[in-house]
């Protein structure tokens, strides 16, 4: 038998149980991923911060098997707008095929049915988190495109069905990590980013004069720093009255376990101060299957009567 025959065989038979473990673990990976799914509810209350399911609305109102166009595991990452009338929901669909988020819309008119309306947008990278908003009668989105090591933000050519690329607001190939969640504000004539950096759980915040930039990063940037508690943003940034407040999403005691709430204090071109509010996550896992592993996305939205209704998602452990 030749040396390299039996260098071979010695290597082969080296690396024979590393291989049958990794294949083992990725295998107890995927049955895990599988068994949690992401559905989508509404929560109603007094407040941003004061919110929960009510006897009129039977959640989750969206579920991946309202997804008609691809196989979908789940949906997630709700975000509304109204529009001529209608509520317009934005969400996450993680294509089973493709392994990728893509984002869907639906609409409804009561809150409580809602019509699917299709992916509207799809790249070679994974999407998620569609924050949408309106800025100059424009409607504009700022999903999640962590894998391209991008902040992108798009804008609807055809609402709602029609998004076109309109400019890359932060590249983080050489200096941040990729930015995971991007949450954006437009707050006393400036624009203010924030976004957590995947991995080292930092929470970085931009800063600039014009949607579309340059954007910097604010002065006291990373604003947390190693808190897998608090770094993720976990909804858009609310304002009630005088107040800001920012959602967290918690990954403790796993991902996507509840959400807190910060108000912040002080928000400047140059300074930033923010204080965790008291009583607890603003939603956390229920009672009911849908969520009963974790929730971790919250749009709060009020209405003309002063009630709060907030976009929530939720995880459920199948058996």
């Amino acid at each position: 038998m030749s040396l390299t025959i039996t260098l071979t065989l010695l290597l082969f038979t080296a690396t024979t149980p590393l291989i049958l473990y990794r294949l083992k673990r990725n295998r107890r990976k995927r049955l895990q991923r599988d068994r949690e799914i992401w559905s989508i509810g509404i929560y109603k209350g007094p407040s941003p911060l004061l919110i929960g399911p009510t006897a009129d609305i039977k959640n989750p109102v969206f579920t991946a098997q309202q997804v008609t166009d691809v196989k979908a595991r789940f949906v997630a990452d709700p975000f509304m707008i109204e529009h001529d009338g209608e509520f317009h929901l934005f969400f996450e669909v993680l294509n089973s095929k493709r392994e990728k988020g893509e984002i869907g819309c639906a609409r409804s008119r009561n809150l409580k049915e809602w019509q699917y309306g299709g992916i509207v947008l799809r790249e070679r990278f994974h999407l998620s988190y569609p924050s949408i908003f309106l800025h100059d009668g424009e409607i504009y989105m700022l999903p999640e495109c962590a894998d391209s090591h991008e902040v992108r933000l798009y804008k609807a050519a055809t609402f709602p069905e029609r998004w076109e690329y309109a400019a890359t607001l932060i590249r983080s190939k050489k200096r941040y990590p990729p930015l995971l969640d991007p949450s954006i504000l437009h707050h006393e004539g400036r624009w203010y980013l924030f976004s957590n950096a995947r991995k080292v759980n930092d929470l970085h915040l931009f800063t600039s004069d014009a949607l579309c930039g340059p954007w910097t990063e604010h002065p006291q940037s990373p604003v947390l720093t190693a808190s897998p508690h608090f770094a993720r943003p976990g909804g858009r940034v609310v304002r009630d009255g005088d107040n800001l407040y920012r959602y967290a999403q918690d990954g403790i005691p796993n991902y996507g376990s509840k959400v807190w709430a910060f108000r912040i204090t002080e928000l400047s071109k140059d300074s930033y101060r923010e204080e965790q509010v008291a009583g607890g996550p603003v939603i956390q896992p229920g009672e009911e299957g849908w969520n009963n592993r974790g929730m971790h996305t919250v749009d709060a939205h009020q209405q003309k009567k002063g009630e709060w209704i907030a976009l929530v998602d939720g995880l459920e452990l199948k058996a």
